[in-house]
């Protein structure tokens, strides 16, 4: 019988439980790339069950370095305060606003569907966790028209933005996940900046990630999207690209990698790609 947690959440949800079970097990490890205190209790209730379903992957040590990336990517786009708001999409059970430095002046919105912030905000309130910045949980349906729910809650167009959207275009369509980066470039100002991940392409056409990807198409959240040239792709929607890098590069898991980071002009390597891109000012 299902839970009444399990009952208020969409099953898409649960791949937030899942990323917030990898993060759990990586803040407790004594090389830690990172530490969130609320990961395990928000991973409930499948979170863990997932880490044991999809084990064998090889994903768990992506998320960690993905998650180290993009809280470097925050930390250091907003250094030199050009930028006031940032707006985390599709935020799952994040817990950035809850256990990172931020300056005081910044207003971070936490984009995802009602049910997810509902239940989150729950077990964030059970726990007695107080953000360090100002945070606006936004509920929206991110398959349609969401940009008005994010204005609604103070999000200004006019000023600078950085958006972090990770995990997200995997899920999406080549036509939404090009959608996705120009309807960002829309909403933005001169000075805005985006940090996310995408996945290669010739990455979903391998024969040996073939069961994992099945487990997760049966699960109802396959991965469709990917690009083996990330750099002309955001360029093609209004943005350029500042920072690109594979897990185990320097700046994104040195060390922390279990394989071989394959050279870039090698063709037929599986990749993970992780960026950084300024609105484009053409």
């Amino acid at each position: 019988m299902a839970t009444q947690t399990e009952t208020r959440l969409h099953p898409v949800s649960y791949t937030a439980q899942w990323m917030a079970a990898a993060r759990a097990l990586e803040s407790q490890r004594a090389d830690a790339l990172y530490n969130d205190p609320y990961a395990k209790q928000l991973a409930e209730p499948k979170g863990f069950e997932l880490i044991d379903h999809y084990d064998g992957s090889g994903i768990l040590p992506f998320i960690s370095i993905r998650t180290r990336y993009l809280d470097d990517a925050i930390k250091d786009l907003l250094a030199d305060g050009t930028v006031k708001q940032v707006v985390l999409i599709a935020a799952g059970m994040d817990t950035r606003a809850f256990r990172l430095d931020w300056p005081d002046d910044v207003t971070v919105y936490e984009v995802d569907h009602g049910p997810l912030i509902e239940e989150k905000q729950r077990r964030l309130d059970a726990l007695g966790a107080e953000p360090a910045v100002e945070r606006r949980p936004v509920k929206a349906d991110l398959t349609s028209t969401w940009l008005p729910d994010l204005e609604a809650a103070g999000f200004d167009r006019t000023q600078p933005t950085l958006w972090i959207a990770e995990a997200l275009t995997f899920f999406l369509t080549d036509e939404q996940a090009a959608g996705l980066l120009q309807l960002l470039a829309s909403a933005s100002a001169p000075g805005s900046r985006l940090s996310f991940d995408i996945l290669g392409k010739t990455l979903l056409r391998n024969p040996f990630n073939r069961r994992f990807l099945q487990k997760l198409a049966d699960d109802g959240t396959p991965w469709i999207f990917g690009s083996d040239r990330p750099e002309e792709f955001v360029g093609a929607n209004g943005w350029t690209v500042t920072d690109v890098k594979e897990p185990g590069q320097a700046g994104a898991g040195e060390g922390r990698w279990p394989y071989e980071v394959q050279p870039r002009d090698r063709k037929g390597a599986s990749r993970l790609w992780l960026l950084r891109a300024e609105l484009d000012d053409r």
